[in-house]
């Protein structure tokens, strides 16, 4: 009981994480921040209208291992300069901030290099691929983090869903004591076309000449150039965790933020694949569990057959249940407050948010909306949902050792 409190009173109050590693070197309000882009396939190029809706900003150049991909890109933003290695793109002391949107089985590699090539950086989600990354990053982060701006880019974190939830936990009595967390990501496609499928890609143009192979491969050992590995690096455990890494990540990238919940204490993971059969090793179909140290359970349930029940999360209290899916909503227990009315959010939500954040940081030092500290914890139960799916069994994470057991 005693544990509970603390974390209510931690909620209201709002202590700041244990991994903040103090305020970031700022630049002056009116200094156009010049920025590189790290892999320029389809989550890279949708960033490019949110960067350029930020004030002060300018796409200087982008990094990408796939020559046709260099090419789209310097159609888009013809002032840019472009490249097929990373390195050269941080060798550049003009450009002051990068944007990692690679693979995240790349991400340790390029986050750490550029925090040693003094940049900013804002890194996509999942933001670490495996315990061991993690590890790496967090120690690249405390050597550099006062001097860098970290923006982890689980988008959510900038959503005005989370002011109108920090507004109905700013009364602890509103919730009572929490003890679940229940989300689900239903989707569907027309014909049930798997999503993540780009098998319209696949053309001779695809191939070890134009794309930079070793460098895709990164850390997970030699294989022959395979372009459907390439393509379709979503479906293959070597370079990506599913729907856990693409998905639950972020719904629990809000919850972590909003409650400030630490790393969970057990995962479990079941699924399968139940409807595409097409040499994909990630399922189609998931539920995990995780058992939170605050004595908070949380389940996450996701399939790609049916939409019926969309995406969203209800936080389950005693006295109360906050609901975010298009909006935020508290509905009160009437059994433990009979006087209570429901309340529904009215912020609004600005698609480049969460880049516009990153970049204000940039120039005040201020920690920003998803900090490292967000970003190291999800990873961490992200991966023990994964490892859980493959083993067959529970994982539970040693605090004192810092190791998944």
């Amino acid at each position: 009981m005693d544990s509970r409190r603390h974390f209510i009173g931690k909620v209201a109050t709002g202590l700041a994480g244990t991994l903040a590693a103090g305020p970031a070197e700022v630049l002056a309000a009116t200094t156009r921040i010049r920025v590189g882009i790290i892999g320029a396939g389809d989550r890279g190029m949708e960033l490019v209208p949110q960067i350029r809706a930020c004030p002060n900003t300018e796409i200087a150049a982008f990094a990408d291992i796939f020559s046709r991909r260099l090419e789209r890109a310097q159609g888009a933003v013809p002032t840019a300069t472009v490249t097929s290695d990373y390195r050269k793109l941080l060798e550049d002391k003009s450009i002051d901030a990068v944007v990692i949107a690679t693979p995240p089985h790349l991400h340790a590699a390029q986050f750490v290099d550029a925090l040693d090539a003094g940049k900013h950086v804002y890194q996509e989600r999942v933001m670490a691929f495996s315990l061991d990354h993690a590890k790496k990053m967090r120690a690249a982060y405390q050597r550099y983090g006062s001097k860098r701006t970290v923006q982890i880019g689980h988008q959510a974190c900038s959503f005005g869903h989370m002011g109108d939830v920090r507004q109905f936990l700013s009364d602890s009595e509103r919730l009572g004591n929490i003890t679940a967390i229940t989300m689900q990501m239903h989707r569907n496609t027309p014909g049930n076309k798997a999503p993540w499928s780009r098998t319209a890609l696949l053309g001779p143009d695809v191939n070890s000449r134009n794309i930079a192979w070793e460098n895709f491969l990164g850390d997970t050992g030699r294989r022959s150039f395979d372009a459907n590995r390439y393509i379709h690096w979503r479906y293959f455990w070597e370079t990506s965790g599913g729907n856990v890494f693409e998905g639950m990540s972020q719904q629990l990238a809000f919850w972590y933020k909003a409650l400030r919940l630490e790393i969970s204490a057990g995962v479990s993971m079941k699924g399968g694949i139940y409807l595409w059969k097409d040499g994909r090793e990630v399922p189609d179909t998931m539920s995990v569990t995780l058992q939170q140290p605050e004595e908070i359970l949380i389940s996450w349930v996701s399939g790609f057959g049916n939409s019926q029940l969309g995406a969203g999360e209800e936080v389950l209290g005693t006295h109360g249940t906050i609901s975010r899916a298009s909006q935020v909503r508290y509905v009160p227990q009437k059994i433990n407050r009979p006087q209570a009315g429901e309340m529904t959010g009215r912020s609004a939500h600005v698609p480049h948010a969460h880049m516009e954040n990153f970049f204000d940081c940039i120039r005040s030092g201020k920690e920003p909306n998803c900090p490292f500290e967000v970003g190291y914890r999800v990873s961490i139960a992200c991966r023990m949902a994964v490892d859980s799916y493959r083993t067959g069994r529970t994982l539970r994470w040693d605090p004192e050792r810092e190791e998944i057991v």
